[in-house]
């Protein structure tokens, strides 16, 4: 069994420092290369490299098992290049020595990037990576670092903002009070960070490709979401038109009821006219109507007539609004909301029937 005993240096410092070609194979060859990178570079990394090279060589040997060593670089201006020439130095020695398996000796972990392609030559046993003590956390420090700034995503995600904070922060210092123009800074560099968080940037990429594709298909739900668009515009308008002038803390609650009254039935028929849209692509198409799209209307209708009832009783109850009368007979606050979640009711379970009569489906099949 003859094991071959790899010396990896990516980087080719080795081959640079001593000035030879590669690779260099035998003990005798390996012992004098390291006295050539060692007098030429006490500092470098390699040295240890080497030495760990000839030990793991020489503990093999005294466990009587043919070995093989040698040292393989790569070589050429870019990673690819070098990559390569690792690869035809590798392939000539399991050419000539035919070994059973190998142990990798290096000393980084840009070396470790090769493992798989020495891998995919000749099985590997073992993999013995050489760190210098007081080195460590700096060489693995340097590395991250600079793993970090060669990923394009993380630069763009993380630096891109930072990069932004840190121009505008004096802009802003300048400009307003260090209490608003910090606020203002975190709320804008919360922002992006949401921005790129929840993808909204890759559905905003994927947006006009779908909005053609729908126009192409001929779908009624393109001009039905236009119109639920415009149709919910005109209830936040409408909402905020309605808000009294009155001020003070204690207003911010009447003031969001009353928004929410005068709003929530365009909202609600935005929603309606978008659903409509739908179901009739459902309609038009071969497949039939699937039963969620026949619920949706309905639960749409119902939970705008049971918020709608909730905000009413609210008002309702601060003199807001008036109290209605049906057939000379005065609706209390409690009464109206009542109604209104027994109406919100009523159209939901009118629309489970509906959508079970019309798919063919038991009342419990739609419920679920």
């Amino acid at each position: 069994m003859t094991t071959l005993v790899l010396c990896v240096d990516r980087s080719n410092d080795v081959g640079r420092t001593a000035g030879i070609e590669m690779p260099v194979v035998g003990w005798e060859a390996v012992q004098s290369l390291v006295t050539d990178v060692g007098l030429a570079d006490p500092e470098d990394s390699s040295v240890n490299c080497l030495l760990e090279s000839l030990r793991v060589a020489r503990d093999l040997r005294d466990e009587r098992e043919e070995t093989v060593l040698a040292v393989v670089s790569g070589g050429g201006d870019s990673l690819v290049g070098a990559d390569r020439s690792l690869s035809a130095q590798v392939d000539s020695l399991v050419e000539t020595y035919d070994p059973d398996s190998a142990v990798l000796v290096l000393d980084s972990a840009n070396d470790e990037r090769v493992v798989p392609v020495i891998e995919s030559r000749v099985r590997i046993d073992s993999v013995d990576r050489v760190v210098v003590r007081q080195a460590h956390d700096i060489e693995s420090t340097y590395y991250l670092l600079k793993q970090f700034l060669a990923d394009e995503e993380l630069r763009t995600t993380i630096l891109v903002p930072l990069g932004a904070t840190l121009l505008l922060l004096p802009i802003l210092l300048t400009q307003f009070p260090p209490a608003v123009a910090l606020a203002g800074l975190a709320a804008l560099l919360g922002a992006v960070l949401l921005y790129k968080g929840l993808a909204i940037d890759q559905y905003l990429s994927e947006a006009p490709e779908r909005i053609r594709a729908a126009l192409y298909s001929g779908r009624v739900s393109v001009v039905t979401y236009a119109v639920s668009l415009g149709l919910g515009l005109v209830g936040i308008f409408l909402g905020a038109l309605s808000l009294s002038p009155q001020m003070g803390p204690e207003s911010v609650v009447v003031r969001t009821m009353q928004f929410t009254y005068n709003a929530v039935p365009w909202l609600a028929l935005a929603a309606l006219t978008a659903s409509a849209g739908r179901l009739l692509d459902e309609l038009i198409g071969t497949d039939g109507i699937s039963t969620p799209y026949l619920n949706l209307p309905f639960g749409v209708v119902a939970l705008g007539l049971v918020v709608r009832g909730f905000a009413g009783w609210f008002l309702q109850r601060e003199a807001v609004l008036t109290d209605p009368q049906l057939w000379g007979y005065v609706v209390t606050p409690q009464q109206r909301l009542a109604g209104f979640i027994v109406a919100g009711i009523v159209v939901s379970v009118v629309g489970v029937r509906v959508a079970a009569s019309v798919s063919g489906e038991s009342i419990d099949d739609v419920a679920q």
